[in-house]
């Protein structure tokens, strides 16, 4: 019996494919392939996350390879004061991207022949939002004396953030699904810097070294998005900057902004306060262990920033389909971080001694409280897309400013009582409060208290 191939039919064509598969003696493997066509948005998505989660993972062992040794080198006071270094600018981080990074994609995705216009005004926006960082960054060192000997590597980290206003190329490709383009400029830049940095502990170069390792780093990304940009979709010479865009964006990313400061605050203040508290070989060993837990963060991020564009999708089609594609991705979230808290528990001392020996040992107790803050990070990143997707962007700033007051005041009275446990057990009270807790005392965020209850008490059930 011959196959007709069907014209222009998609349902019919898969038919047709399948059955050319098994009229060829295909496997079931096969068919099953090949059945899965119908599924092609699945697929799309399904890609992009494994690009991105595949791409974290050798990041993530390359960084941590690189990272190890050269701790090792610098030993806990000189990497303490290199952390504290990357720890204060981070603090101003959020002025670089002003909140847009889910603004410009949810745009995007909304208005794709708007594109162009949408780029090149975030591109200008972040060249602003560089000058703000720049500029907050040296009025901090003027009001922080204690910060003045590290002047030096702060100035140099935060030089690195104008060349991340190209990192807008990276919110267009999230938005058209086609995260591979951002892992391979990523791994390419990984691998120069790294062996940059393994030459500079291997000759035993200064600290500042390794502060333009990081500047190295931007440069290297900021090139390679514009150069993939240009040999993939023509390059950046259809953006143009318009006023009126620029104010809708930053209409919607101002609460992102301030949501953004509060978030680099309560996850950075405690480095800084560390150090003028305890001193830089405090920092060392915290460092270390905020490291190791914050390791696997790009596994909620990857996952998240993939899916954004279909559940954005899913609420045009069906609001049952909406809730049920968060509730999901609440329950794989939630899974993924109480394996990880209970496997950092249980190996935190061994993992310590064997990646940075014993010299830095007190990180151990610091890493077993510190990685159960994965579990509230997971949460409060799945339900910022929501918020996103909802337009409750102010949602996002008071839910986390409640987070940054709370960790302020924690650091304040457990820090001098419990030194760096207490600064651990400070974070974790307040992403439990961002992430989790806030959304019971709002009623507009109940609904998503009632998704994150179902994901802690039913998490297995994800599939």
């Amino acid at each position: 019996m011959l196959l007709r191939r069907p014209d222009k039919n998609p349902k019919q064509e898969n038919h047709y494919a399948v059955g050319l598969a098994r009229k060829a003696g295909g496997s079931w493997f096969r068919e099953w392939i090949l059945t899965l066509r119908r599924r092609s948005g699945f697929l799309r998505y399904f890609t992009n996350t494994s690009w991105l989660v595949t791409g974290n993972v050798i990041r993530l062992a390359i960084n941590l390879a690189v990272g190890v040794y050269v701790a090792r080198f610098l030993g806990p006071e000189r990497y303490g004061e290199l952390s504290f270094a990357i720890a204060y600018v981070g603090l101003f981080s959020s002025l670089s991207g002003l909140g847009l990074d889910s603004v410009l994609v949810r745009e995007i995705v909304r208005s794709p022949e708007e594109r162009a216009i949408l780029l090149g005004s975030a591109f200008g926006l972040r060249l602003i939002g560089f000058v703000l960082i720049f500029t907050a960054v040296l009025l901090g060192l003027w009001f922080q004396p204690e910060a003045w000997r590290s002047r030096w590597l702060i100035m140099v980290i935060a030089l690195g953030y104008l060349f991340q206003a190209a990192y807008v190329i990276n919110d267009d490709l999230e938005a058209r699904v086609q995260a591979r383009y951002t892992v391979q400029v990523q791994l390419v830049v990984l691998a120069i810097v790294s062996f940059f940095q393994l030459a500079g502990a291997w000759f035993g170069a200064p600290l500042m070294y390794f502060a333009c390792a990081m500047l190295l780093s931007s440069i290297l990304t900021a090139g390679g998005l514009v150069w993939v940009y240009f040999m993939k979709f023509g390059g950046m010479r259809e953006w143009r900057f318009s006023s009126g865009i620029a104010k809708k964006l930053m209409k919607d990313a101002l609460p992102l902004i301030f949501a953004g400061l509060a978030i680099m605050v309560y996850m950075r203040i405690d480095q800084v306060m560390i150090r003028n508290m305890l001193g830089s070989e405090a920092v060392g060993y915290y460092a270390v262990a905020v490291k190791l837990s914050e390791a696997w963060y790009f596994v909620p991020t990857a996952v998240t920033a993939s899916l954004f564009p279909a559940i954005i999708n899913a609420k045009k089609r069906s609001e049952t389909l909406y809730m049920n594609r968060l509730q999901r991705l609440h329950n794989l979230l939630v899974l993924i971080s109480i394996v990880v808290g209970v496997a950092g528990v249980i190996l935190a001392a061994p993992v310590i001694r064997i990646l940075f020996g014993e010299a830095y040992m007190p990180a151990a107790e610091v890493l077993s409280i510190y990685v159960w803050a994965g579990l509230f990070v997971s949460l409060g990143m799945a339900s910022h897309y929501f918020l996103m997707a909802e337009d409750m962007h102010w949602r996002a700033f008071f839910r986390t400013f409640s987070g940054m007051i709370i960790n302020i005041f924690l650091n304040l009275v457990l820090i001098p009582r419990y030194g760096m446990s207490g600064a651990a057990m400070a974070t974790l009270v307040s992403y439990a409060v961002a992430g989790y807790v806030y959304d019971l005392f709002d009623a507009r965020c109940r609904g998503m208290f009632v998704v994150k209850t179902k994901a802690l008490v039913g998490f297995w059930r994800f599939a």
